[in-house]
């Protein structure tokens, strides 16, 4: 009697071969990301704050007084090449590759096991076939108590039954397998095809140079006007509702750590992470213990230093993290503290302390200001008053402000619905109402701060930290023009 044997071994070699072609090829194909963006004049790192919704587009084009094309080039967030259809159809690939391997896998097990089962009845089956042999020959040799003999081996036989159907059932998976097999391969072969067509490797170097130039183009961007905020991205939710976190606002830096600060009042506790994937995970941090305590949430770092204004008083101090000493402070003469003029929400947001292209900034008001908002530029080392403006614009009324540019941007409110609603531009002592809408997404901002660094909005809200891009109006002179 001959069992069946199912040849399963050189199919399970065929399929780890498929897969390790797979393993090989498809982080060639998904590896491929931008992380640049250009935005009418402006550029953003978004490896570090991937916005899920942007890909490869020219989105908007114009023309200049000159006639000359100005365009904005988004690029995509990281592992956009995800969504290219060679892509997805590798990775549903790669998961018929799997289950077709796990299958072969427990049908290698289950027929190592019944081959087992099998050789153990092997001596029984060759007496049984023995007996009928005989008894075919010579049925007088068969006495009732042969029969009972033969019955019994027979009975013992019965077992092998269900092993045999099972064999059966195997051996139509084993042929479904294998034209499943025979597909992945056609399919193989033509996406194979494609990829000769479309040398992915070679369109990976375009778009490194295509980042090297966006680099390039950053370096070269000047000052613009804000023209638009584009949707949050939140970073981390950690910490109590108010807060300030930032990086430093030096250009040029290479400094990646982050530092946080949470809460308004009276605290003392800074944490500073190695990068912001440390932030986002919470790691890796060390503590500064602050030889003062600060109020309110407008803090900046700036250059290696942090500025901050000292609780209870209208004194900017300025703290050096590596020394972990204080360098400097200095009274801002007739600003108001300790909820005199703060924004909209409170908090002993008297004093906002800001940094931009054009250096470091101080917001905040007076009484013989009547309340309204007054920007002072600061010298960096001394905390020395270089000029100041009069804006006009009641600090109460304002929801938090940012400068860009040597410009104050403030927003109307701190709530879901806040828009920037008023600029102030300081290289010509003038104002302007604007409409600039941007998304509260937690409904309650108390910290909102532009790294001239990064090009982007750090804000606090209501305990998450969040991003914005800006973009920023201006026309890009490139060597050809």
């Amino acid at each position: 009697m001959s069992v069946p044997m199912l040849k399963i071994g050189a199919v399970l070699s065929t399929m780890a071969m498929v897969t390790n072609w797979m393993s090989q090829t498809l982080p060639s194909l998904v590896g491929l990301n931008g992380t640049t963006v250009s935005r009418g004049g402006t550029s953003e790192r978004i490896a570090l704050y991937p916005s899920p919704e942007e890909g490869w587009q020219i989105y908007s084009s114009a023309q200049d007084a000159d006639g000359k094309c100005i365009c904005t080039v988004v690029a995509p967030a990281q592992n956009m090449c995800n969504r290219d259809p060679r892509s997805r159809q590798l990775r549903q690939l790669m998961e018929k590759v799997q289950n077709i391997s796990q299958s072969m896998e427990v049908l290698d097990l289950r027929t190592y096991r019944d081959l087992q089962y099998v050789r153990n009845t092997e001596s029984l089956m060759k007496v049984v076939d023995g007996k009928l042999k005989v008894a075919s020959e010579n049925p007088r040799s068969l006495n009732p108590k042969g029969f009972q003999e033969l019955k019994d081996k027979v009975t013992q036989l019965l077992p092998l039954l269900p092993v045999l159907e099972q064999y059966k059932a195997d051996a139509k998976m084993i042929l479904r397998l294998r034209e499943e097999v025979r597909n992945l391969s056609l399919v193989l072969m033509a996406i194979q095809e494609e990829m000769g067509a479309y040398d992915y490797e070679e369109l990976r170097q375009r778009v490194l140079l295509l980042e090297t130039r966006l680099h390039s183009c950053m370096q070269k961007l000047g000052c613009g006007k804000l023209t638009g905020v584009s949707n949050p991205i939140t970073v981390r939710a950690s910490g109590s509702r108010f807060g300030s976190w930032m990086t430093d606002t030096m250009i040029p830096s290479s400094d990646n750590r982050v530092w946080s600060m949470d809460g308004y009042f009276k605290g003392r506790r800074v944490l500073e992470y190695r990068t912001m994937n440390d932030f986002m995970k919470g790691q890796n941090f060390v503590q500064h213990l602050l030889p003062h305590p600060w109020a309110g949430t407008g803090h900046v770092v700036y250059n290696g230093s942090l500025y901050y204004n000292k609780y209870q008083s209208n004194i900017i101090i300025k703290y050096h993290f590596r020394s972990r000493s204080v360098l400097v402070q200095r009274s801002l003469s007739g600003a108001g503290y300790n909820n005199t003029f703060p924004y909209s929400w409170g908090g002993s947001s008297d004093i906002d302390l800001m940094a931009d292209e054009n250096g470091l900034w101080a917001v905040y008001t007076t009484i013989p200001n009547a309340g309204n908002i007054v920007i002072s530029r600061l010298e960096p080392q001394s905390l020395e008053v270089l000029q100041t403006w009069d804006t006009g614009f009641p600090k109460r009324s304002a929801g938090e402000s940012f400068m860009i540019c040597g410009t104050l941007y403030v927003t109307n409110s701190h709530l879901a619905g806040a828009k920037i609603y008023f600029a102030y531009y300081t290289n010509t002592s003038s104002y302007e109402y604007t409409d600039i809408p941007f998304h509260n997404q937690y409904s309650h901002i108390s910290m909102m701060d532009y790294n001239p660094r990064e090009r982007v909005l750090y804000t606090w809200n209501n305990g998450h930290q969040v991003l914005y891009n800006v973009t920023l109006f201006q026309v890009i002179k490139t060597s050809g023009d």
